[in-house]
């Protein structure tokens, strides 16, 4: 394949004139075998995606799309225009047959494989995907290592880049439509320790406040007036559907389970409802799925409603995107309200509200604010202490993960 044909080529399909950083991102991909692009919000990933898709599609390659949840999978579909799908369905998990069908010994039949949200793909996942990956295949991933790394054992994509082993495009410059957005400004100062600017609100409404209260008592009750009126009154969203309340804690007064409760209590007093111990589930209710549940084929993280509910046998419906799963049994779904930034990993919201205090401390880490602010698509509300912010982006440190794998890499 002549590379700068292909490049000119693609351009004129994309109507797009790509940054150098760009061009040599797209010339690797179609000229390495391994690659890992990294960078943070509104530096281009997606438009160097999409131009190696149209260009390994025009010579008949066949490409797979794949992502670590369904969220994040369908964010990738959306962004490409292609289909994408989880990696566990990419490898074919089968709960009957007893682990993934793709293997060494039955490989992926595919020419390219993109990855994207490698931050979130633990060492585990990532040997089975690796195991799968026929040898004369393309495989590019697509990530963020400034993010928090992935739930389960490991940091694989830092890991990897730091090892040198394989080339690394590394996205830096942020585009000018990318540089209106101040949630993404504020995102890239987190990444180099700097406090989050705010601008003065005047009649254009802003993407990006903080508003400044070092009272639990008073914060949430801020955060409650944000949820239920405020936000929703000047931006036109709907509480339920388009704002998402993200914390760094489960306990305490603005951690997730009481947060969960005082929102339930606020945006659906609904008195048909189902009681579990200390926790009551009402129709209409916002809840994540906690495990992945392939017979049902919902995961970790999937968010839906509560649509019936039968008091009587103590089952109910909850949809995701319209397709509805019964459950009789409700020890695999939480309230949704508020979750942790955790769960928060490979999903975007129209708004996101962050609380950030001084007993919050010990979780206060830059890539878990960073992680959170770059959630927000349209709007970014922190609540909290201007003191435990600073302390937040100031702290690099994050917990060490010991796997080897970069040395073994290297080595």
């Amino acid at each position: 394949m002549d590379v700068n044909k292909a490049l000119d080529w693609v351009q004129k399909k994309i109507e797009l004139r790509l940054a150098q950083s760009q061009i040599d991102a797209v010339k690797m991909a179609i000229s390495d075998k391994v690659l890992v692009i990294t960078g943070g919000p509104g530096t281009g990933k997606t438009t160097i995606i999409h131009a190696v898709i149209r260009i390994f599609r025009a010579v008949g390659a066949k490409i797979f799309l794949a992502a670590p949840t369904g969220r994040a999978s369908k964010r990738m579909t959306e962004a490409t225009g292609q289909s994408a799908s989880t990696i566990h369905r990419l490898l074919e998990y089968s709960w009957q047959k007893g682990g993934f069908q793709r293997n060494e010994d039955h490989p992926i039949e595919g020419d390219v494989i993109i990855l994207d949200e490698v931050s979130m793909i633990d060492t585990s996942l990532m040997y089975h995907l690796l195991k799968a990956v026929p040898s004369g295949a393309t495989l590019i991933m697509v990530g963020d290592s400034n993010q928090l790394p992935s739930v389960g054992p490991g940091n694989v994509l830092r890991d990897v880049i730091r090892s040198g082993s394989i080339p690394v495009i590394e996205l830096n410059e942020v585009f000018r439509q990318a540089r209106e957005s101040l949630i993404i400004m504020n995102a890239h100062r987190i990444n180099r320790g700097l406090v989050p600017e705010v601008k003065g609100s005047g009649e254009d409404p802003g993407d990006f406040y903080f508003i400044e209260q070092g009272d639990p008592d008073q914060a949430l009750n801020i955060i409650m007036e944000l949820v239920l009126n405020r936000i929703p009154q000047r931006f036109n969203l709907d509480p339920m559907k388009d704002i998402q309340v993200l914390s760094p804690m489960h306990k305490g007064l603005l951690g997730t389970a009481n947060l969960n409760l005082k929102l339930q209590n606020g945006l659906n007093p609904s008195k048909k409802e189902i009681i579990r111990g200390d926790r009551r589930f009402r129709l209409n209710d916002k809840v994540m799925q906690i495990r992945n549940n392939y017979e049902k084929e919902v995961f970790n993280g999937d968010i839906g409603l509560i649509k019936t509910i039968d008091e009587e046998k103590q089952e109910m419906v909850v949809t995701y995107d319209d397709k509805p799963v019964l459950y009789d049994y409700l020890d695999e779904i939480v309230l949704a309200y508020a979750i942790s930034v955790h769960k928060s990993q490979g999903s975007e919201y129209q708004a996101v509200v962050l609380p950030i205090l001084p007993q919050h401390y010990l979780l206060l880490q830059r890539n878990l604010i960073y992680t959170a602010v770059t959630r927000g698509k349209r709007l970014v509300v922190i609540v909290g202490s201007k003191r435990a912010l600073t302390m937040g982006v100031k702290n690099e440190s994050t917990m060490k993960r010991y796997t080897y794998l970069e040395e073994r890499l290297r080595n």
